[in-house]
């Protein structure tokens, strides 16, 4: 992006992982286009009216869930493939981690959560394992997790390993990604300039579930505040490359005046 911005171009970029704000810091320090806020994109209206820019942006990229160098680090507990502390916070400054609410919530509600965010098939079993499992001992690593999840019985999908369903659950409900999806996405279409584009990059159904309705009832409403131009998907070449953009789902957005 800041390829493409003239000298009078301005990039604010928004992102809760601290690991990720000092890495863009350090990178683009000697830029002065290019401003890095420490803030959940859900702030995206307060670092706008803060900077004087509301209602002139001319675009929006959202790049939603979680990204590569969090699953990479297995010390932030995103990833069964590799073992490290069950936390999956996108901020690990702010809020409980996934051992932390484990150790506490009730039986119906970690169903609920695996049902609802992962659509899991086992989630009544595997809630009922994880309740008799921590009267022993605490779960607190993704590897206790993975096993606990792999060796409960039940239908499951042979393609994907048994706990991939379950981590995904767990990660949007602790940092609350689709609540705040929703109200970002309202906060982008109103600090947009008229002609501006809000591109939203979602990586499963949930995401652009979403996405897909609200951009959809702004286009088709009475008074329509956008009009759409489709969405895209990653060629077969950058699926070669990044085999984990294979899933993503890119739409756009341009603002009505």
């Amino acid at each position: 992006i800041l390829s493409k911005l003239g000298a009078q171009g301005r990039l604010h970029a928004l992102d809760q992982d601290p690991e990720a704000v000092a890495h863009a810091r350090e990178r683009f320090a000697g830029d002065p286009r290019f401003a890095i806020h420490h803030c959940n994109f859900v702030e995206l209206a307060r670092v706008a009216a803060e900077a004087g820019i509301q209602q002139r942006i001319a675009g929006v990229l959202l790049d939603l869930g979680v990204s590569s160098p969090q699953f990479d680090d297995a010390a932030r507990g995103f990833s069964f493939s590799k073992d490290g502390p069950l936390d999956m916070r996108m901020n690990p400054q702010a809020g409980e981690s996934v051992a932390q609410w484990l150790a506490h919530a009730d039986e119906a509600e970690i169903a609920d959560v695996l049902w609802q965010f992962g659509d899991e098939r086992n989630s009544r079993r595997i809630a009922r394992r994880i309740c008799e499992t921590r009267v022993a001992a605490p779960l607190t690593t993704t590897a206790q997790l993975a096993a606990l999840i792999a060796s409960v019985p039940g239908p499951r999908s042979h393609r994907i390993h048994p706990a991939t369903r379950s981590f995904q659950a767990l990660r949007i409900f602790i940092n609350r990604e689709l609540e705040v999806l929703e109200r970002v996405l309202a906060q982008a279409v109103e600090v947009l300039a008229p002609g501006g584009r809000l591109v939203v990059i979602s990586f499963h159904s949930l995401e652009d579930r979403i996405v897909k309705r609200y951009l959809r009832d702004l286009a088709r409403c009475e008074a329509p505040k956008l009009k759409l131009h489709g969405k895209q998907f990653p060629s077969q070449a950058e699926c070669n490359a990044n085999p984990r953009a294979r899933s993503a789902v890119l739409r756009i957005a341009e603002r009505l005046p």
